[in-house]
């Protein structure tokens, strides 16, 4: 899987558990960038691996009786700009090696929008699909309990990622709380507003995913109203992200699930598609337009391709193929280092994950803000504050890759390693 498409450090020199592609490619882009954006040799070694890693068993009854035993993992990569941030999720794949890429990139997200958190990632390696709505709770509040000693509103805050959401973390805080004997709505955000949750926080991510495109496609001399769109992933990200962008007249003339794809190059009735998806389950065989595979979706014709499902989908094998005049990153570590370095070789420029997808882990921290001084801000407030920070984050990304001649993706590298290491030079490292 890593082959060609990782430039890294040889396997020998990692730890095994940390012997994972995805932390190889996030590796790579650490060593790629290190000398333009000042970092002594010992200082990069500091952020090339992650401060706590906890690997947990998980053990869960079933409905029938049996007991299962999950394998759980929470990342924590660096807390020198203030508590840990990042999701949990619920996959067959997770590993510790690939929760601590995404707690590394976690970490130069919430650099670069300047927010004080490090960055963190855990999951359980699970089907979540298999799982009933009692077997999910009592996972989750099993897997809590392991977490109890590392998690904490000022220590370390999950939230949602793939295959969890509000009701996940609702368990999360409920099980934290019972165990410190009075409510701790800060332990975690993307939870129910009823239980101190904040507004936009499930929308966040693609809503960010847009303003991005937005000003990125201003700033490049196009109208967004006449461009076509392809987003792999219907989701809580490319889902949201394909109604912003027909709300703002762009022609979303692709879209994917897990299951495959639908092709319109007229334009698909996104407000349709999605009470089709509902309805049927899959995207596949909406009215109108033709079924394509996930690999086909990635290499149909259109101005703007939006990668908002899951790791490692534009590799050295397909990237020469791609159509798209412009990618942008809803998901994390959708291209690897080997299609980088393609695509910039043709003229394609990357809006990088560490930008374009950090609209999530904004709103995470509006709503932690908002749970500590128990204030509540309203819908527009947050778009507001959100597209403050995501613009402020372009336009600093942007100034530093004309002025270095950088692609985006190593300017936003080279932000987020100069503030973290910053902070690390200003704090020392306690002997």
């Amino acid at each position: 899987m890593a082959g060609a498409d990782t430039v890294a450090r040889p396997a020998e020199e990692l730890p095994p558990e940390l012997d994972d592609p995805l932390f190889h490619q996030a590796l790579g882009q650490l060593d790629g960038v290190v000398e333009r954006a000042g970092v002594s040799a010992g200082l990069a070694e500091v952020l090339r691996f992650p401060e706590r890693a906890l690997a947990v068993a998980v053990p869960v009854e079933l409905d029938d009786a049996s007991m299962a035993v999950f394998p759980g993992y929470r990342v924590q990569h660096s807390s020198v700009l203030g508590p840990t941030k990042g999701g949990i999720r619920f996959d067959p794949e997770v590993t510790l090696g690939e929760c601590a890429a995404l707690a590394m990139w976690m970490s130069w997200k919430c650099a670069l929008l300047r927010l004080p958190y490090g960055g963190a990632k855990g999951g359980v390696r699970c089907n979540p699909r298999s799982l009933s709505d009692g077997e999910r709770e009592r996972l989750t509040r099993r897997f809590t309990a392991e977490l109890l000693p590392v998690i904490g509103p000022q220590r370390d805050i999950p939230a949602p990622d793939m295959a969890t959401d509000e009701q996940t973390m609702a368990w999360m805080m409920d099980t934290y709380s019972m165990q410190v004997g009075h409510a701790v709505p800060g332990i975690v955000t993307g939870k129910p507003l009823s239980v101190g949750g904040s507004v936009l926080r499930p929308e966040a991510t693609g809503i960010g995913v847009v303003m991005v495109v937005e000003e990125a496609v201003r700033r490049l001399g196009w109208t967004l109203s006449d461009l076509s769109v392809v987003v792999q992933g219907c989701g809580k990200v490319g889902g949201v992200a394909c109604r912003e962008l027909a709300e703002r007249g762009a022609r979303v003339v692709g879209v994917s699930d897990i299951g495959g794809g639908v092709h319109a190059p007229d334009g698909l009735d996104v407000v349709a598609l999605d009470g089709w998806r509902r309805e049927q389950g899959a995207v596949a065989g909406f009215p109108g337009a033709d079924d394509v595979t996930n690999a086909e979706l990635l290499e149909l014709p259109c101005d703007v391709l939006v990668l908002a499902a899951t790791e490692e989908q534009l590799t050295g094998e397909n990237a020469d193929r791609v159509r798209a005049r412009l990618v942008a990153e809803g998901a994390n570590g959708p291209t690897t280092l080997a299609a980088d370095e393609i695509l910039a070789e043709r003229g394609i420029p990357i809006l990088p994950d560490i930008l374009t997808n950090a609209g999530g882990v904004a709103v995470s921290y509006f709503e932690w803000v908002q749970d500590i001084q128990r204030l509540f801000w309203d819908a527009a407030e947050i778009r507001t504050r959100l597209g403050e920070l995501m613009r402020g984050a372009l336009d600093r990304v942007w100034r530093l890759a004309e002025a270095e001649e950088l692609p985006l993706r190593r300017a936003a590298l080279v932000l987020s390693i100069r503030e973290v290491a910053a902070a690390l030079r200003a704090r020392g490292i306690h002997p």
